[in-house]
């Protein structure tokens, strides 16, 4: 029973599974390009406009090295990514390529934690398109919204769980917001890519003006002391750490993303050549960017000074120019929409996968014949996010969604170097380089940031999570997940040659 028991868990899914011969039923429309901008879509947004202020006030002008440590933990597990999603190309990123490489209870665990990346990241960036937008259409006609409509909170007695609902308040744009993107999502992958398209191009040009006007008020001295906190530095007053390490930990937002093109991939023409371009391009690019955007920062003003609500756009108040503050506000407009549309469309597709292993429900994961979407999961996605837009305050779960993906990437890393042991002679159309450095970095970076970079309150809550997960895997997953998945590649493969 034991020996059951276990295999059951470690039963691993077949490269190839579930890509029949009529195919999957999604459209295949996107290319790389395509890619690299639904990876921008979600790491270029809002977390660069948002994470950098309080990111200068954990470790002063060092938060440009925390922005390189974060990039390269983050580097490390996209060259895993690309070697994993070339030769796996099915919809489901981390939870997919675990679940194949190390077992179904762990490809679960991650499955689980991507809900933490995609679903509750999108309601508090949907949360901040909305105040953004309430903001720039204060300017414009000084039309405010009622309290009660302009904000999520939750009213409650002396104990926080006697909630009063009549005296809260909620985020009506914020969850309308959702909901219009959910619709954009189940209506066609080319109408969202084109859509994500349009979005990244203008955040892209929003963060290169802030870098040229920004450039002509920089002073080397501002940057001086560089690094004045150290590598770890005392808690602040929520007990999490400061310096460098508690910066790079929470500016790791930003570089959330770039694996979103990994759910995409059998709606990719060419799987093995799009991932890698996908996923490599879009964290080059974004981290090119972020470190242009921290140096210019910290630059143009004392650390101290940084306004950590609104960083950039008070970086720039000595210019006085209304227009590039405007293209500034334009530009965090784009980069929460496109954040909150590549989440929603990420999740949707995890979910997609999950559900077609039969580890949730198979129903939300038909395909809709008129769109070639998953309408229903995305359906299904869009109305919960919408509903925790409304109401809830999510600032904790921002940094259970790093923690969450921290912990896919450490999963990835493994899974490549698995693989690799697994299937030794597989065609690789995209090579991890130096895949055994490059891996135990991934590892090491990603446990450094985890373990050290959270406070114990955050680390507490990511436990409850697990174990909520590991309730639902054993009440359902466990019972229901297939045992009779076979790919169109055989899980079998000629003696090993070598593992590099």
């Amino acid at each position: 029973m034991t020996n059951g028991f276990l295999a059951r868990l470690g039963r691993k899914l077949p490269i190839g599974a579930n890509q029949p011969a009529g195919g999957s039923g999604l459209k295949k429309a996107l290319g790389g390009l395509d890619l690299i901008a639904i990876g921008l879509g979600t790491m270029i947004g809002g977390g660069i406009f948002t994470t950098i202020g309080p990111g200068v006030a954990k470790a002063g002008p060092a938060v440009v090295i925390a922005f390189v440590l974060a990039g390269l933990a983050s580097l490390c597990a996209a060259l895993c990514y690309a070697e994993l999603g070339a030769i796996i190309p099915n919809a489901g990123s981390a939870y997919t390529f675990t679940y194949t490489s190390v077992g179904q209870l762990f490809g679960w665990i991650i499955g689980w934690n991507l809900i933490l990346e995609y679903a509750i990241s999108a309601a508090p960036v949907a949360q901040q398109f909305s105040q953004s937008f309430q903001e720039a259409l204060h300017a414009l006609t000084g039309l405010a919204l009622p309290g009660w409509a302009a904000k999520a909170t939750l009213a409650h007695g002396i104990q926080w769980w006697q909630i009063d609902l009549a005296h809260s308040s909620y985020d009506l744009i914020g969850a309308v917001f959702i909901l219009f993107l959910t619709a954009l999502i189940i209506v066609g992958i080319r109408e969202t890519a084109s859509a994500n398209n349009v979005l990244v191009v203008i955040k892209i040009l929003a963060l290169l003006a802030f870098v040229f006007a920004g450039i002509t008020l920089f002073h080397p001295h501002n940057l001086l002391p560089f690094n004045p906190v150290g590598l770890i530095g005392p808690l602040d007053k929520d007990g999490i750490p400061t310096g460098i390490i508690g910066a790079a930990a929470l500016v790791f937002f930003v570089y959330i993303g770039f694996d979103t093109a990994t759910t995409t991939s059998e709606e990719c023409r060419n799987p093995a050549r799009d991932i890698p371009v996908g996923v490599i391009g879009s964290l080059l690019i974004g981290t090119a960017l972020y470190c242009a955007v921290a140096i210019v920062l910290v630059g143009s003003v004392p650390w101290k000074s940084v306004n950590v609500d609104t960083p950039l756009q008070s970086a720039l108040a000595p210019l006085h120019n209304s227009l590039v503050e405007w293209i500034i506000r334009i530009g965090v407009l784009a980069g929460t929409s496109s954040v909150a549309l590549v989440s929603l469309l990420g999740q949707s597709r995890v979910f997609f996968a999950m559900a077609r292993d039969r580890m949730l429900p198979p129903v939300v994961a038909e395909i809709d014949p008129r769109f070639h979407t998953p309408a229903k999961m995305s359906l299904i996605t869009g109305v919960i996010v919408a509903a925790m837009t409304l109401i809830v305050p999510l600032d904790l779960l921002l940094a259970l969604v790093n923690i969450g993906t921290m912990s896919a990437f450490i999963f990835v890393c493994i899974g490549v170097l698995v693989m690799r042991h697994r299937y030794p002679n597989i065609h690789r159309p995209f090579r991890t380089p130096s895949v055994w450095l490059t891996a135990g970095s991934g590892i090491l970076l990603s446990s450094l940031l985890g373990i050290l970079g959270f406070g114990l309150i955050t680390l507490g809550t990511f436990l409850v999570w697990l174990l909520i997960g590991l309730v639902v895997y054993f009440s359902y997953g466990y019972w229901n997940a297939r045992p009779d998945i076979h790919g169109s590649v055989p899980d079998i493969e000629p003696p090993a040659r070598s593992l590099y």
